[in-house]
């Protein structure tokens, strides 16, 4: 893995940007703005963790390139939780929330090249642009909105109903993610996974 606070790279920082203007309240001020604090570089290669568990978040980051599963380790299995992919944003969200050590682990699946903003330059960003503090509450409610949707997908007691759900919500996965991570997203063998398909 390489990490370096050095120049960010070109086509991340452009992607974020893309994204970024298409937010009609954020201004160009705004995004000039942001994309600087955008200083941590990182590459991984398959297999390379973002984060382990026990190590404290202190970023966010945003996907330029590759696929990224987040997962919990527990003593039986792995047990995926989530993933990231080009023009999403990953961390160990409770971890850098708190600043407490992550419970979670963020591994490449293939390639990937991230930016990263600190914790520090990311809030003291929200609290002096009013446009970003506003963007910021619509992403946390967009994730809450996820994760009930995620909890009333494990409380399901037919894995068809459970992988119906996931085709009709995020139907990309299935391009991007290894089907044995999304059997353990959906809480099923890959075997199950195989024969419901």
């Amino acid at each position: 893995m390489t990490s370096a606070p050095s120049a960010p790279d070109i086509s991340a920082h452009a992607l974020l940007a893309a994204l970024l203007r298409q937010v009609p309240f954020l201004t160009a001020a705004d995004i000039a703005a942001f994309l600087p604090l955008w200083r941590k570089r990182t590459s991984l290669k398959r297999g390379d963790f973002l984060l382990q568990a026990g190590q404290a978040e202190h970023h966010l980051y945003f996907v330029g390139e590759g696929t990224l599963r987040i997962y919990y380790p527990s003593r039986s299995e792995e047990i995926c939780v989530g993933f990231a992919y080009a023009n999403t944003l990953v961390c160990s969200f409770p971890s850098f929330v708190a600043g407490q050590p992550s419970e979670y682990c963020i591994q490449a699946l293939r390639r990937s090249e991230l930016i990263g903003i600190s914790r520090t330059d990311f809030s003291a960003m929200v609290e002096a642009y009013p446009n970003f503090a506003r963007f910021w509450r619509l992403e946390l409610e967009r994730a809450v909105v996820g994760r009930i949707e995620r909890e009333i997908d494990l409380l399901l007691p037919e894995p068809e109903r459970r992988l119906a759900r996931l085709l009709a919500r995020s139907p990309h996965l299935f391009q991007l993610i290894p089907k044995k991570y999304i059997a353990s997203y959906l809480r099923m063998t890959p075997e199950t996974l195989s024969r419901l398909r």
